[in-house]
């Protein structure tokens, strides 16, 4: 809880907006809080049936954007289509589900934004050793394309996105997306 509610503050610090997925509990409501407390941008992107389960009304009521989806398909393309990095701070199978629905979005060529895990106490260690294994056996032909950065600490993520967009350019944003916005 406190690495989501520093690298909130973190996004907040270096006027990065957060998009994520709605929720106000748990590591989700964690990194919102940090955005929001310190004077940053939240725009949270749920599905209808979770609005109650992650969230509360009230505590959506705080973000600064909220856009309600009819399903999680409809909200991870929202999420991404909106995002110019992706994040993946420790989490569960939801988590997991996301970032490697990202990655493979990233070996097929549609797109090349960073993807950082947020390797706290070492939580994305058996992953990375999936990765690698699968890579070793052959499977995953595109590695770096697939490749995350790894970052351990969470005060180093945001210069290591600021980094990467460095060497291949800030993402501009897609002019269909942001004429919605």
């Amino acid at each position: 809880m406190e690495a989501g509610r520093n690298f909130g503050r973190a996004l907040a610090e270096n006027n990065l907006r957060l998009v994520y997925g709605g929720g106000t509990k748990g590591v989700m409501g964690a990194v919102a809080a940090g955005v929001l407390s310190a004077g940053g941008h939240v725009t949270g992107i749920i599905p209808e049936f979770l609005v109650d389960m992650e969230a509360t009304r009230h505590s959506l009521g705080q973000l600064n954007e909220l856009m309600i989806t009819k399903d999680m398909h409809e909200r991870k393309h929202a999420m991404f289509e909106r995002s110019d990095a992706f994040v993946t701070l420790p989490g569960g199978i939801g988590t997991l589900e996301e970032i490697v629905e990202i990655m493979t979005w990233g070996q097929l060529g549609r797109h090349a934004k960073p993807m950082v895990f947020a390797n706290v106490n070492d939580f994305w260690k058996p992953m990375l050793e999936l990765i690698d294994h699968m890579s070793a056996s052959g499977f995953i032909h595109t590695a770096h394309l697939v490749r995350p950065l790894v970052i351990d600490r969470i005060e180093d993520i945001v210069p290591a996105i600021k980094s990467r967009w460095a060497e291949t350019g800030a993402p501009e944003g897609d002019p269909a997306t942001i004429s919605k916005l």
